[in-house]
């Protein structure tokens, strides 16, 4: 009997996942693209089919389908499987809620709270009513699975524990909180919005208050950083619309989460929101990895435009063609979609690259033709240098010029004038983080341990294979791998799990594991003895340079007998 893993496997290519989220080149018996996981002029990011994996020349990321979507998803391995599984139309089945983990607990709590609040909004006229009015359909509802939060103080809370979670959990989850010793629920008499992550799972949620508003009580409020919540990494609806962001090569950000329902209502599904925070490099990265266009619907307001500007800085400094979409005065994308569907469209159409936008909008704000200066070279032209290509940045000064009668030979002047600044914002390369651990190997491989130590008819022989892992990383390296495994112990074997169970052995896949840790690490000292080598050969020690040779000679020989013997 195969795991799901396998299954999945079996019926998903390594090239079919990775071609719906990038564009393949052939390249001989192997495939190609420009790496999505960090930035690259030539394609050094390969896939090959033989092997149902990918590497990357670049940046050193590599791994199979499931690492894949970790990566690029933002997800963990549950998600990922359930992201795959969906696609490959393999059931999985559900773990006994006593043996979660702390992150699976918390997911499964976060799914019974959304279930309340569905509950009662399907008990509260008025809230339904509110819903409606804003012209929200119920098939919108359903779909986005909208609640309302009672206007009581513990009701969510009574309700979670009734179905058997604690105190902690639901205090970890966000859903309480405790005030001078009173506990009550964070969330009441508020329209509730789930927020998912990129597989749909409910991860924390928005609440917009029902009633009358004042300075004491915030219009919206959002469930605070949880172990499986994180506001800089997650943007809403980003799950329902990735696909069509693939397909329409750009994505449209909106504010928040009535803007976006009402997209999507419409058939802008390329549409996500920052839900009222400042739109981060984390969120950046989710959506460059789906298309290099971002198209910015902000509220027509100052706040608005100063919003959009905040969001496109980090854009456009990372490389991506940024538009901004501008609205009628006083209105908001949920409005204009309701009242004339027609007219938004016709906005979208009229969008304009971000300096043009900025460029009319410094005008309009700038009456006196110093002030006009002074904004052009503080605020705009660090704009213009931020862009990669420098026929863009002449075509833009060219009409800065034309708009302003400022001489472009001037302009040009201080564009290369030390004091604009020529990033707009401290944009850090993207990390790689594939997995919690280095290596979806080194997680393998602890996980399978792990798991066959707890296993009441192990079908590994343990013993030998942890030896074996010694032998490769030696006593003190090996030691403190299976110790930092025991810190995510349920995870790791919850891993294995998936993708061994059903074997009745397991020493090919042991071996197969072992031969690629080994790989790994040879490499690593193959890179490292290499730039010790390097800078030898600067020096006159010539015993020191013979040493290093034969040294990565003597890696290279065993970097080939362990491939020949995979």
């Amino acid at each position: 009997m195969l795991s799901p893993v396998e299954t999945i496997k079996e019926r998903l290519s390594i090239a079919e996942v990775v071609s719906s989220y990038l564009k393949l080149e052939k390249s001989g018996a192997n495939l190609k693209a420009k790496c999505p996981f960090h930035h690259e002029r030539t394609a050094s990011f390969f896939v090959s089919p033989a092997r149902g994996s990918y590497y990357c020349f670049g940046c050193g990321a590599k791994g199979d389908i499931f690492s894949f979507v970790q990566a690029f998803e933002g997800l963990d391995f549950v998600g990922a499987l359930k992201t795959l599984a969906t696609r490959a139309g393999v059931e999985v089945m559900p773990e006994n809620p006593k043996t979660r983990n702390e992150r699976d607990r918390l997911f499964l709590l976060t799914e019974t709270a959304t279930l309340f609040f569905e509950m009662e909004l399907a008990k509260d006229e008025k809230a339904r009513s509110y819903i409606t009015e804003r012209g929200v359909t119920e098939k919108t509802q359903r779909s986005w699975r909208i609640g309302f939060a009672p206007d009581a103080w513990r009701s969510c809370l009574a309700y979670c524990q009734e179905k058997g979670f604690t105190f902690s959990e639901i205090e970890k989850a966000g859903l309480v909180k405790t005030d001078k010793g009173k506990t009550y629920d964070r969330f009441r008499s508020r329209i509730m919005f789930p927020i998912f992550d990129a597989s749909g799972r409910t991860v924390a949620f928005s609440g917009r208050i029902l009633g009358k508003e004042s300075e004491h009580i915030p219009k919206y409020l959002n469930s605070p950083e949880t172990p499986i919540f994180s506001k800089s990494r997650i943007l809403y609806g980003f799950d329902r619309a990735k696909t069509e962001i693939r397909r329409m090569d750009y994505a449209m950000l909106v504010e928040g989460q009535m803007d976006l329902l009402m997209c999507h209502q419409a058939g802008f599904r390329n549409a996500v929101a920052s839900s009222g925070t400042a739109f981060t490099l984390e969120q950046l990265e989710l959506l460059k990895r789906l298309s290099q266009r971002l198209l910015m619907v902000f509220d027509a307001d100052k706040a608005g435009v100063n919003a959009s500007l905040r969001s496109a800085s980090l854009a456009l400094a990372s490389g991506m063609e940024v538009k901004v979409a501008a609205l009628p005065e006083g209105t908001d994308p949920a409005e204009l979609i309701l009242k004339d569907k027609e007219r938004f469209k016709e906005r979208l159409a009229q969008s304009l690259h971000v300096i043009d936008f900025y460029l009319e909008s410094i005008i309009r704000e700038h009456k006196t033709e110093r002030a006009l200066l002074r904004a052009i070279h503080d605020k705009l032209l660090p704009y213009v240098a931020a862009l990669e290509s420098h026929v863009e940045q002449d075509h833009f000064l060219k009409r800065i010029a034309e708009r302003t009668s400022i001489r472009e030979e001037a302009l040009r002047e201080d564009l290369r004038s030390p004091s604009v600044p020529h990033s707009i914002s401290p944009v850090a390369a993207p990390s790689v983080s594939l997995s919690p651990r280095k290596h979806t190997v080194e997680r393998l491989i602890t996980g399978l341990v792990l798991w066959q130590e707890k296993h009441s008819s192990p079908v590994l022989d343990v013993l030998w294979f942890k030896k074996e892992v010694e032998r490769i990383a030696g006593a003190k390296e090996s030691k403190a791998l299976f110790a930092e495994a025991q810190k995510i112990a349920e995870g790791l074997i919850f891993q294995a799990e998936a993708y061994y169970a059903g074997s009745a052995t397991l020493e090919d896949a042991a071996r197969d594991l072992l031969s690629a840790f080994e790989e790994d690490l040879l490499r690593e000292s193959l890179a490292s003895a290499m730039k010790e080598l390097s800078l030898a050969e600067q020096g006159s020690d010539k015993e020191e340079k013979q040493r290093l040779r034969k040294l990565c000679s003597d890696i290279t020989k065993r970097l080939h007998t362990v491939r020949e013997s995979r």
